[in-house]
């Protein structure tokens, strides 16, 4: 199938000399790379959205703990705060 895919012109350059290192047509490169993509499955979050939880879940993310105590102080001032309201 033929289509018309409007990029910058810098990116052609690059993925121009790219598939020439590799030994390979321009368009064998857009499928191999399109055929990965569209096979991977979904990565990171779409629109915006994010994945739970947010804190705690790897090395990266500091753990946070939180016992229902906590929980209920928290809730019990943000009721506090809109009641002044």
């Amino acid at each position: 199938m033929r289509t018309t895919v409007d990029l910058p012109d810098d990116l052609m350059r690059r993925a121009k000399a790219r598939s020439a290192e590799r030994g390979e047509s321009l368009k064998q490169m857009f499928v191999r790379l399109l055929e990965r993509e569209v096979a991977a499955p979904g990565s990171g979050a779409p629109h915006g959205r994010v994945s739970l939880p947010l804190v705690g879940s790897d090395s990266e993310r500091p753990a946070v703990t939180y016992t229902n105590r906590d929980l209920a102080e928290i809730l019990d001032h943000d009721e506090a705060e809109q009641l002044k309201r």
